[in-house]
């Protein structure tokens, strides 16, 4: 008898789950629109040029060692990626009152936040503070919150089925009713799984009401740069929070952005009312990252902060995201015509209003089935697809078999 005999076994993560089932079928005509990255018009993993480029640089300067960094990380990527979220002339920064610890991937950055706002945020170590995600969201929001401690996670409105759009009226009313100090967290841009974000003016509304009531706002920024290839247009909803004088969090991942998906670099930048207070978040944040992950590995950070704070390198990076972001909007469009023209009963406009990696079609659980199953295209059983996944070799296929399962499968 095995001391572990009682284990459960668990369910497996579902995304990953959907990507070994599509590894296992040999059909030769097989599609998967699950995977949470970018894919070339080959279907390929892409390493961005500018990636390569600064790989070689690394391993060629033999100044570099492997010797620890400090814990909360390689100071030039923490300053470097805080600057991306809120901008190189933000008062915030010029006011020393921004923060940062380099994380494990922003999953890491969201750990760290959750932790530490369960520990001192609303009181000592108060796991009865509110926190509200969105419905939908990505799953790990619940879980890493979860996980942290706070026992009382509930959603916010958000999408509306019906117009296939954001429920504006829902979110703010959850915003009003929900109790002062609940912590929020935003999707900065590129909603996942929807692909839709509040517009400026939607932004604005959301902003006042947090305000007033005292809300907390903690953003999760995956995708910058890579929902609409613009770099302050994806960081608009961060930069204008914090204009309006909120004290936030940001979890940021370079995941999608730079193309490293395995190299785990993520960033949480914080946002205080003055110095004195991020010092004292920072020393705690401090603590927090000892006793999880001691101190984060080099390379990931290294290749990110010598693109950023290299002009010629920024500037040929933000060429590269902007090919990736370019290819996600024409897939959008192709897949809308298609639909259009074979007649696909319904309304398909949301498509390309939606933005960044993922679209949320509308398709429900039994069309998602009869996809996987009759026609060996992988997506989530929530509908959601990602972009980079259609290519313009198989974009007819997945278009027919979308109106094949829309009209046969109710």
């Amino acid at each position: 008898m095995s001391l572990f005999s009682d284990v459960p076994l668990a369910a497996p993560v579902a995304v990953f789950k959907l990507t070994a089932d599509f590894r296992e079928d040999p059909a030769p005509n097989k599609v998967n629109l699950g995977v949470g990255a970018y894919r070339t018009d080959e279907g390929k993993p892409w390493v961005l040029p500018v990636v390569r480029k600064v790989e070689k640089m690394i391993a060629e300067d033999s100044s570099l060692n492997h010797e620890y960094l400090p814990i909360l990380g390689l100071p030039e990527f923490r300053s470097s990626a805080s600057k991306i979220a809120l901008g190189e002339d933000s008062p915030a920064i010029l006011e020393k009152r921004v923060g940062a610890v380099q994380c494990l991937g922003g999953t890491g950055a969201l750990k760290i936040g959750a932790e530490f706002l369960r520990r001192w945020y609303n009181g000592n170590n108060n796991t009865k503070t509110p926190v509200y995600v969105s419905a939908p969201t990505w799953e790990n929001h619940n879980a890493v919150f979860a996980n942290a401690g706070f026992e009382d996670i509930r959603p916010y409105k958000y999408w509306d089925a019906q117009k296939r759009g954001l429920d504006l009226s829902g979110f703010l009313g959850d915003l009003e009713s929900a109790p002062e100090h609940s912590i929020f967290v935003l999707h900065a841009c590129a909603h996942n799984p929807t692909g839709t974000d509040p517009n400026q003016d939607e932004w604005n509304q959301i902003a006042e009401v947090m305000k007033r009531r005292s809300l907390f706002a903690f953003f999760d920024s995956a995708y910058q740069g890579f929902a609409s290839g613009n770099l302050e247009k994806d960081a608009w909803a961060v930069r204008f929070f914090v204009s309006q004088g909120f004290e936030i969090l940001c979890a940021q991942s370079f995941s999608k952005n730079f193309g490293l998906y395995n190299e785990r670099v993520g960033n949480l930048t914080v946002v205080a009312k003055d110095e004195d207070n991020v010092n004292r978040v920072l020393s705690q944040m401090e603590k927090i990252v000892r006793i999880t992950w001691s101190n984060p590995p080099s390379q990931g950070a290294r290749l990110v902060a010598i693109t950023l704070t290299t002009p010629e390198l920024f500037n040929e990076w933000k060429d590269n995201v902007k090919t990736m972001a370019d290819r996600v909007l024409l897939m959008r469009a192709e897949l809308k015509a298609r639909l259009l023209s074979l007649g696909t009963p319904g309304t398909w406009e949301h498509i390309t209003q939606q933005i960044g990696m993922f679209s949320f079609t509308g398709l429900n659980p039994k069309q998602v089935e009869y996809l996987v199953k009759e026609k060996h295209i992988y997506l989530m059983a929530s509908g959601r697809i990602n972009m980079c996944g259609l290519t313009t070799k198989n974009i007819d296929y997945v278009a027919e078999s979308i109106h094949e399962a829309v009209t046969r499968v109710q």
